[in-house]
This record gives structure tokens, sequence and C-alpha cells, in this order.
């Protein structure tokens, strides 16, 4: 796999923030870089049955989507999810091309750039996540770091199960 770089260009909070959240994603569509049609749509792990690279790369994409767009800016809920099937971003991914929710995906990615840019990182959601607590922009970046990090382990560990490919 390519390697992607890690260094901020520069050192103060919001570079820091922002290389580690583009790295994570980066590191995301590296590990999908030439995985079959049929591989990206395959779920490996018989008690995981949503658990494909589509899924996750999906799910990656709403949940960017639900912490900028619902939680910080307030707007109205439109992702896939409802109570009955709160995984349905997973589960539809497979109806899609991986090409696709990789480019949904980063362009996505460029407008929350952008909305990251235009914001203080101590501004705050407006709403709350949980017992009323509204975060801020930094917490939510912070969140999606941890969140895309982790979900990069689990598309190494399906794409090695799938082709034997592994990378760093």
């Amino acid at each position: 796999m390519t390697r992607i770089d890690d260094t901020p260009p520069a050192w103060d909070e919001r570079t820091q923030l922002t290389t580690f959240l583009d790295y994570a994603r980066d590191t995301a569509r590296a590990k999908c870089a030439g995985v079959s049609a049929e591989n990206a749509r395959t779920a490996p792990l018989p008690s995981s049955p949503l658990m494909t690279m589509s899924g996750v790369v999906n799910h990656l994409r709403w949940v960017e989507y639900y912490w900028f767009q619902v939680v910080f800016l307030g707007e109205e809920d439109q992702g896939p999810w409802t109570e009955e099937d709160p995984d349905r971003e997973m589960r539809i991914a497979v109806d899609f091309p991986l090409t696709q929710l990789l480019d949904e995906y980063a362009g996505q990615c460029d407008r929350y750039r952008r909305l990251v840019a235009a914001n203080a990182l101590d501004k705050q959601a407006q709403r709350p996540v949980r017992d009323g607590l509204h975060v801020d922009l930094r917490w939510i970046l912070l969140h999606l770091i941890e969140e895309t990090a982790r979900h990069n382990g689990h598309l190494d560990i399906l794409r090695e199960m799938l082709d034997g490919t592994t990378g760093d």
C-alpha cells in the first residue's frame, strides 16, 4: 500500500487534528485500493453479516454526515438508518459499487474540511449528544479520528481475509 503521511505541516492544534483525520480517511481509502467488486460486498465473518468493506466505507461516510450535519450544524437527520434498522447504512452499501461509495465519501470529506476551516474548534454543536451535553467541534474531530482509525482496523482484517492483502 502507498505510504500516507501523518506528519502535520504545522504544529497548531487545528492542523494536527485535521491532519490526523485526513490521515485516517486516506488510510481507509488505501485499504480499499484494488479490492474486487465481489470482495467489497463479501462478509467473511459469519457472526458479522454486515461487516463488508463496502459497509464499513458507507458507515464512515454516514458517521461523518451525522456528526457534522446533524449534531454540529443541527440539521434534520436524513441518514439511511431507522429505529428498526439502525445499521441500514451497512446493509445497503452492497447495492452500490465500492468506487461510488469511496467517491461519495471523498466528496463529503472535502465539504467537511471547508466546514471545519470555517469554524472555531471551541464552537459548540447545535444538538446535544447525551444527557444534554453539547460537544464542541474539537471533540467531534477527535471522535471522528478515533472512529475512522478503529474502522481502519476492520478494513485491514477484512482485506486480509478476503484476498490476503496486508499493509500499514
